[in-house]
């Protein structure tokens, strides 16, 4: 599929008007869509797809989205902006669940967090406390 067909694909159950609205947002968002927008999805690199499944996820005006490992295999700009991105859709409403192994960005774009060692919480506090928290630093953080 393309992307656009993709992003049409997020909005299956909505119809109206505000779709088109709905659609620029998303390619504000991401202009990168935008450009690549008859493309086939699957030719696209990582962060490209990363960003598509991200919009098509948008574009069903979700209350909460859920997103696991969001920086994975992606090049260190593109997990800057995707960070950007999802402190801006947290910022706009949406409830954001965030699973990541890269503590730092986790931290940054979360009020609260969790640290689970092998399916167990270890650890549970408001971002800033665990990032000022030595022990964190040390053992996850690596400072």
């Amino acid at each position: 599929m393309t992307v656009r067909e993709n992003l049409d694909l997020g909005a299956y159950r909505r119809r109206g008007p505000e779709l088109a609205k709905d659609l620029e947002r998303i390619y504000e968002l991401f202009p990168r869509l935008k450009e690549r927008e008859r493309q086939k999805a699957g030719t696209m690199s990582g962060g490209e797809q990363q960003m598509l499944a991200i919009g098509r996820a948008l574009m069903a005006q979700p209350k909460l989205l859920m997103l696991d490992e969001p920086s994975l295999g992606i090049a260190p700009v593109l997990v800057q902006r995707i960070y950007e991105i999802i402190r801006e859709i947290n910022h706009s409403g949406v409830a954001i669940l965030l699973v990541e192994q890269n503590a730092n960005y986790a931290l940054d774009a979360a009020r609260g967090s969790y640290v689970l060692e092998t399916g167990h919480v270890v650890l549970a506090s408001d971002s800033a406390s665990l990032r000022n928290d030595p022990a964190v630093q040390k053992a996850y953080l690596g400072t």
